[in-house]
């Protein structure tokens, strides 16, 4: 016996699986955005962490040992140092990390070859 055609409640059926297809993207895009600015969050305390920790340090071992300006600018510049240092060894990580989920770019020919 063949079906009859009801075309109200097939477009209420489509409806449905589109805003459940919608909803289901919208939580894999939220996710992924999330991540992006925990990580950044995590950058940007590694770097200011890192140049306060020296200026403290730094202040510390000038008020103790009475090294009035050097303590300070030695403390400020190893922390602005380890600071830069952390932040371009996780960007490394993670662009490699990165390039490993992407696989391997395609091949592209030389100029060379055209001739």
């Amino acid at each position: 016996m063949p079906r009859k055609h009801q075309p109200e409640i097939e477009a209420r059926s489509l409806d449905q699986r589109l805003e459940a297809a919608e909803a289901a993207q919208d939580r894999r895009a939220s996710g992924a955005s999330h991540r992006a600015m925990a990580q950044g969050y995590r950058f940007l305390g590694e770097v200011v962490g890192g140049v306060l920790m020296g200026a403290g340090l730094g202040w510390l071992l000038d008020r103790f040992a009475g090294t009035a300006p050097l303590g300070l600018v030695f403390g400020l510049l190893g922390g602005t140092g380890l600071s830069i240092f952390a932040a371009v060894r996780t960007a490394a990580r993670k662009t490699k990390e990165e390039t490993a989920k992407a696989g391997p770019m395609p091949s592209v020919p030389d100029d060379e070859d055209e001739d």
